[in-house]
């Protein structure tokens, strides 16, 4: 049956959850598909807000193509779903922005989309922007107070250079940007969200350069940064490997750890009881979205739980509400390529 999936068995949920903490291993409650208007509905993130969840992605006609949008949806308990937000530029907005490369044409892309909370109580989305056929990008940033309005964007980080996901830490964002062509990662922080500085950069931040890409960095109480990192495979690199690096303030010196796997979307998220999990894209036997615990005393990744998906598919988004693990995710293993919501109970550590 298309749209929702549930765990199956001759007892009742209740007791298949605790089996599974009994078990150790984490137990999919729920799955659904909470949007697929568009011909391509990907690349997903999820947080929650004044008591409301708000989910966003990427709209286009497909994984490659140069129309992408930003819709925002939002929910108050995760079943019903309605758009909160469209978000697009056009010619004039993008040449309002003054970028160093001006525009050629109208085309431009908008993906990868990230949300987090600022300081000051307000709802932050950023995004990279192709435009020229690809060959210029901007990192972007929207601000709101009510995930309905955005407004005009501001331009984070250096040109050309992609800010992937804001975590923010003490009152300040941190990010990992890469070079889009080249792929070498960059470490940035803004105390205000919007003027981002390097930290640290090239090989002193990651010395298997090239081939990095997509990143998430989380800090734990004790102010350790973790930063789980995809790589690709271009010519020069070693690996494909994702990497765990490791750093403590001021995060100019990091420790990096192969962990054993291809991956592609990562995030991960610290758990009440201190525990690391990662939702992440797995490329081994079958491409697919699973969630993995994530040791960084080892340093180890260990799939845990493969969410239904399939083909084009992953870029989680991770919240922890009422004792669960709710994720945004996207899988065209349904044949559409759409937006799905799970819910996972976690054993106890």
């Amino acid at each position: 049956m298309r749209h929702l999936h549930f765990i199956i068995a001759l007892c009742s949920l209740p007791s298949v959850v605790a089996m599974a903490e009994d078990s150790g291993a984490p137990v999919l409650v729920e799955s659904r598909c909470i949007w697929d208007k568009a011909p391509h509905n990907a690349f997903t993130d999820l947080v929650r807000f004044q008591d409301r969840w708000y989910c966003v992605f990427r709209e286009a006609e497909g994984h490659g193509s140069q129309d992408g949008v930003l819709r925002v949806i939002t929910s108050p308990d995760g079943a019903e779903w309605e758009s909160a937000a469209l978000v697009r530029l056009t010619l004039q907005d993008l040449n309002d922005l003054q970028p160093l490369v001006p525009p050629e044409g109208p085309e431009m892309d908008l993906r990868d989309p990230k949300l987090c909370i600022t300081p000051d109580g307000r709802l932050m989305l950023n995004a990279g922007m192709y435009y020229n056929n690809r060959r210029e990008l901007l990192s972007l940033a929207w601000y709101s107070d009510d995930g309905t309005t955005w407004g005009l964007p501001a331009r984070i980080g250096e040109h050309r250079y992609w800010l992937w996901r804001v975590t923010w830490h003490r009152d300040v964002a941190y990010s990992v940007g890469r070079i889009a062509a080249e792929r070498i990662p960059r470490l940035y922080r803004a105390e205000d969200g919007r003027r981002f500085e390097v930290v640290v950069k090239d090989r002193d931040f990651f010395p298997h350069v090239p081939g990095a890409s997509e990143a998430t960095v989380r800090f734990r109480a004790d102010d350790t940064a973790l930063c789980l990192l995809r790589l690709n495979s271009m010519p020069g690199a070693k690996t494909v490997h994702g990497h765990l690096g490791i750093a403590r303030p001021p995060y100019t010196d990091w420790a990096w750890h192969d962990l054993g796997a291809q991956i592609g979307g990562p995030n991960m998220i610290e758990l009440p009881d201190g525990r690391f999990v990662a939702v992440v894209r797995m490329y081994d036997a079958s491409v697919r979205t699973s969630l993995c615990w994530l040791d960084p005393g080892k340093p180890a990744l260990t799939e845990a739980l493969q969410l239904p998906s399939g083909g084009d598919s992953s870029y989680a988004g991770l919240v922890w509400h009422d004792q669960m693990l709710w994720i945004s995710y996207y899988s065209s293993h349904e044949g559409k390529t759409s937006i799905y919501l799970a819910k996972v109970k976690i054993p106890r550590g």
